[in-house]
């Protein structure tokens, strides 16, 4: 059963479970005590954070191992915040952080803090300079107590897979004296990252390592107060004992993983591409998301219209892929995705593929046999409109008035009222744009349908509907959004 949600986490790496095994055997001691066993554990813990550090491009006392990446990114900022309390209490983040960020955003605010989102494109990606000018820089015009205390940027996005200009933000927050930490969890198995980052934060089973093991990267030179409670491990930024067999298995995943990267990126992002090039072909009205060059090698999302994507998920399942999706109706919580409510990108029908190292090109091409009798299921399933057929015929224009005749009085919509009005409160994703779809074809070219709908993911599926199928989207006010029939 082909595995597609390397994203979310990697089964553990041949080279990571023999480093494991041997682990148990040798390192079980405490690495703080002086005796034999001490001193045979604390060998082991520094060897791991040389190999760990090397990956990284850092120096072994600027690493430390946390119990997971969220835990790396939650005292990554906590402690920067608190270290650079006297800069200021701005914390400037991208609007599509990993929800982690987010979340420590949300405390931090909750504190009396500020928080600043900075937006992204359509593809996903912030753009340097709005980034640079959402700082509040303590180094120059800036006075102390009222600057940026903190900024974070993903290297990579973990939906959409979309990289961000890390190296140019990072040269803006040097000039305004803020650090910046990177959230380089979906790209370090593939790479360094670049630029001039101050803190960085990595997950091990992102690359095939154990899960329970983060990477916390504190440049020499950033002030940085950790969170308490602290202890004398890990520079105090990660208490109590440490999993030593699993940071040394993740530091041997990541060398392991890292000596293959280049040849594996060539190969999966071929793959990609083929998915990207064919998904459309194959299954109409489909949106596929994401920067499509300037990406993760093995990553892919696309969201398809009249479909669940909760139905989807689980008839690809029954179909033997394991894939993840983005879409409101997959979450639980009634919202779509945040990354795809910022991109303002189509959310309903999601589906994220990323790839394994290792991913067989006769798998993909599998996938992409089920793909369109999958989506063609679930859309009849809820009596979706055949997404082929064209747009139903509205009234037949009026015939040109004879010469002398008087113009044609203006239907009733030139004073503003709608055409059809569509009841859909209440009900979830996709319903809502499917019976808009279903009544476009009653109002004449030029009418407008008004549409009730609380779902959130409205929001972004009715204007993305207009775009994909030819209509204006004239907005909305609350739960009613307008939609303008062109063709």
């Amino acid at each position: 059963m082909p595995y597609f949600d390397a994203a979310s986490s990697l089964p553990l790496h041949p080279v990571a479970r023999q480093a494991l095994l041997a682990a148990l055997d040798e390192g079980w001691a405490d690495p703080a005590r002086l005796h034999r066993e001490g001193r045979r554990a604390r060998l082991l813990l520094d060897a791991a954070r040389e190999a760990a550090a090397e990956a990284v491009g850092c120096r072994p006392d600027e690493l430390s191992f946390t119990p997971s990446g969220t835990r790396a990114l939650h005292t990554g900022i906590a402690g920067a915040l608190a270290g650079r309390r006297r800069a200021g209490r701005t914390l400037v983040v991208s609007a599509v952080e990993h929800s982690a960020v987010l979340h420590a955003a949300q405390a931090h605010q909750a504190d009396g803090g500020t928080v600043v989102e900075i937006p992204v494109d359509r593809a996903g990606r912030v753009s340097a300079e709005t980034f640079g000018a959402g700082l509040r820089g303590t180094g120059g015009s800036g006075s102390p107590g009222d600057g940026t205390a903190l900024a974070c940027l993903q290297s990579a996005n973990h939906e959409v897979g979309t990289e961000q200009p890390v190296a140019e933000v990072a040269e803006r927050c040097a000039a305004a004296g803020v650090p910046l930490l990177v959230d380089a969890a979906q790209s370090l198995p593939w790479g360094p990252v670049p630029g001039g980052w101050s803190l960085l934060a990595a997950s091990a089973h992102k690359w095939g390592g154990p899960g329970g093991v983060g990477l916390l990267v504190v440049r020499k030179g950033v002030r940085f107060a950790p969170p308490p409670p602290v202890d004398e491990r890990e520079s105090g930024r990660s208490p109590g004992f440490a999993d030593l067999p699993a940071i040394v298995a993740a530091a041997a995943s990541l060398r392991a993983v890292r000596a293959e990267a280049d040849a594996e990126a060539v190969r999966l992002r071929a793959l990609v591409d083929r998915v990207r090039a064919r998904v459309p072909e194959l299954v109409p009205d489909v949106e596929v998301v994401g920067d499509p060059v300037r990406r993760l090698p093995h990553l892919v999302t696309f969201s398809c219209l009249y479909v669940d994507g909760e139905a989807l998920l689980h008839a690809l399942d029954r179909a033997g892929f394991s894939v993840s999706s983005g879409s409101s109706c997959t979450s639980g919580t009634l919202t779509p995705s945040h990354v795809l409510r910022a991109m303002g990108v189509l959310s309903e029908g999601n589906i994220r593929v990323s790839l394994p190292p290792g991913t067989a090109g006769a798998d993909v091409d599998a996938f992409l046999a089920v793909l369109p009798d999958v989506v063609r299921e679930v859309r009849d399933r809820l009596a979706a409109p055949a997404a082929s057929d064209p747009q139903p015929a509205g009234p037949p224009p009026a015939a040109p008035p004879e010469p002398g005749e008087a113009e044609p009085e203006e239907p009733r919509e030139a004073a503003g009222a709608p055409s059809l009005t569509v009841d859909s409160l209440g009900k979830r994703c996709p319903v809502p744009v499917i019976e808009l779809a279903r009544v476009i074809g009653r109002v004449p070219v030029g009418g407008t349908v008004l549409l009730l709908a609380d779902d959130e993911a409205a929001r972004l599926d009715v204007p993305a509907w207009c775009g994909m199928r030819g209509h204006e989207y004239l907005g909305s006010d609350g739960h009613a959004h307008r939609v303008r029939r062109l063709v």
